[in-house]
């Protein structure tokens, strides 16, 4: 299910997944066919880590990665699960075929 919530988001960002809804910024945005495959990959992710884990692993590796690279942008931007969501987010059919745990292999990369 997609939500719009215009006042939900910092300026640079459009789009979030909150299990089991995909929130975006705007009503135009519920047609973006892109942003909308890149938040089915995070609500998959979120699926096969029950949730809580996912969250719980985001935000420890965004923290590790804030700390590495003294950027919180650049570490959101290579989080393992961003990664994978960006890289694979233009196949339309990546949600389906995407193996499980997907986003290890962009863990170390």
């Amino acid at each position: 299910m997609v939500l719009v919530f215009k006042h939900f988001f910092r300026k640079n960002y459009v789009g979030l997944t909150l299990w089991p809804f995909i929130i975006v910024k705007e009503d135009t945005y519920k047609k973006d066919d892109v942003l909308i495959n890149h938040e089915r990959i995070h609500l998959k992710q979120q699926l096969e880590l029950l949730v809580v884990f996912f969250y719980l692993w985001y935000v420890l590796e965004w923290l590790f990665r804030t700390v590495l690279y003294l950027d919180s942008y650049r570490a959101y931007q290579n989080i393992s699960f961003e990664r994978e969501a960006y890289a694979n987010e233009e196949n339309l059919g990546y949600p389906q075929s995407r193996n499980a745990y997907g986003f290890l292999k962009y863990l170390f990369r």
